[in-house]
């Protein structure tokens, strides 16, 4: 028995066995060629990087590294550069970028109030139309403007139906949900639409005390009202969370929605926690008829999907902030539930200019949205997998080489002050704030970060201690992925020297 030269820092056995006669000495050979190539693999990662791969008990072949200038020339780091790698969130980079180039920085969303009615005195004698075009930050807040607005043209009851006009986005079954765990109801899950409201989330604030739990629901919505079934237990309120359970939704034959709260909570803490829970249509029902009876007003029928009729006139309407404000939100929180619904408005518009002899869904049409915008850049990554352009995906894929020509190219692109706003800065605010609060990258470099089991990743821009400017990538795919950012860490330090 002998051993293998082992680079992940622990000494490994390989059995013994007969090997005959004259394949002794080509098959050494082979095997010092493999670990020479190996050795020099791992000798192009600094040692700083190195020591915290060691640490995480990480290989080398875990991590995938591209350093390179922001204007051009050589790299000053390649390690596994063509190699695909899940890259989590960091692939944003890459969706937000194609939207910001193609669709533009002031692109805004449109939502409204139609109706194909006459307004008699204070009522609305017809029907009410709701149309969404994807607003992926639409939240109850501007419902509620939207509404006073309807209210300050002088409705207060409806005498029709409340008709809601999702179609904006053509829906892919297979991408409709797109929820990464079992955790569907959790905000991260939370799926795009053309009309969503509020991110169809909804805050529970629970307390307790010494005999009793009690939660509140807000924003409010008709007919919707949330129970506790929550055990009372003895506990450190820190760690409420451990005794969560998935509430159950109780529906009553005259329409109303209890939410039940189910699990442990400890006495004399409270807590708070957003689900989406409902449909973005019933969401949408509920949350619009809600405030429109806080708003002293009333619906008198029912409520349906239609698409928009050609006759109806417009009422009220309401645009979004901006795609270059927007994109901060999605690259710097790292908001799924934006950056998807940018993606699908990426493919909504691209066909809408280019319809297709077979209609595809909107992600379909994503996708070669974003090819086109390569195209035009003229790029090629074949390895390329984007699926919902979020990151929160198992099948997503991206080589490190690639993603840092996206960095490269917002860089040298038109609307460079925009896409590079949008990074977290080390130490001050969205996913790094926290990370590296005492380092040189406090305060002036601009990383995206990415988390998923088995993954772990940043990528954006550094400035080093010469006053140079670097795209860094840093891409771990590994069972032990989550130790990895000690690693990644020394990667961004060791860029800014």
């Amino acid at each position: 028995m002998w051993t293998r030269w082992n680079f992940d820092g622990a000494d490994e056995s390989w059995p013994t066995g007969p090997i005959g006669g004259r394949m002794v000495k080509p098959l050494m050979g082979l095997l010092w060629l493999c670990l020479l190539m190996q050795q020099i693999g791992l000798a192009a990662l600094p040692e700083p990087v190195l020591a915290g791969l060691k640490a995480a008990k990480l290989p080398a072949g875990a991590l995938g590294a591209v350093v390179l200038p922001v204007d051009g020339g050589p790299a000053r780091l390649e390690h596994q550069a063509d190699t695909a790698f899940n890259p989590a969130s960091t692939i944003k980079l890459l969706s937000t970028l194609a939207a910001l180039e193609t669709l533009g920085p002031t692109f805004q969303w449109r939502t409204a109030f139609y109706t194909d009615g006459q307004l008699d005195g204070d009522i609305l004698r017809g029907n009410l139309y709701l149309r969404g075009s994807g607003d992926p930050k639409l939240t109850y807040e501007r419902v509620w403007l939207l509404l006073r607005d309807l209210r300050a043209r002088g409705v207060r009851q409806v005498s029709g139906e409340l008709l809601l006009d999702r179609s904006y986005f053509r829906p892919d079954a297979d991408a409709a949900d797109g929820a990464i765990d079992e955790q569907a109801e959790r905000a991260y899950n939370v799926a795009p639409d053309a009309l969503l409201l509020n991110f169809k989330a909804l805050r529970f604030d629970i307390a307790a005390d010494a005999k009793r739990v009690s939660v509140r629901i807000d924003p409010p919505l008709a007919g919707v009202q949330a129970e506790s079934r929550m055990k009372l237990v003895d506990g450190d309120c820190e760690s409420w969370t451990q005794g969560w359970a998935r509430p159950e939704i109780v529906k009553h034959a005259d329409g109303r929605l209890a939410i039940a709260l189910q699990g442990r909570f400890p006495r004399h803490c409270h807590g708070s926690r957003y689900l989406g829970l409902l449909e973005p249509a019933e969401f949408a029902d509920r949350l619009v008829r809600g405030l429109w009876t806080e708003l002293g007003g009333a619906i008198v029928g029912g409520t349906r999907e239609a698409p928009l009729p050609s006759q109806a006139r417009l009422l009220v309407e309401q645009y979004s902030p901006p795609l270059g404000e927007l994109i901060r939100d999605i690259n710097k929180l790292s908001n799924n539930t934006m950056a998807r619904g940018v993606y699908l408005t990426l493919g909504a518009e691209y066909a809408r200019a280019n319809p297709a002899a077979i209609p595809l869904s909107s992600q379909q049409s994503a996708d070669l949205a974003l090819q086109a915008w390569l195209n035009r850049k003229g790029q090629s990554y074949p390895e390329l997998v984007m699926d919902n352009g979020a990151g929160l995906s198992r099948i997503a894929r991206i080589s490190p080489r690639h993603l840092a020509g996206v960095l490269a190219l917002g860089h040298a692109g038109p609307f460079a002050p925009e896409y590079a706003a949008s990074l977290p800065i080390v130490g001050l605010d969205g996913t790094m704030r926290k990370r590296l609060p005492n380092s040189s990258l406090a305060g002036s470099a601009r990383i995206k970060t990415g988390t998923l089991d088995d993954v772990k990743a940043v990528a954006g821009y550094v400035r080093d201690s010469a006053g140079r400017d670097w795209v860094v990538v840093g891409l771990i795919n590994h069972p032990r992925a989550e130790y990895g950012q000690a690693a990644l860490d020394a990667l961004l330090e060791w860029a800014a020297r």
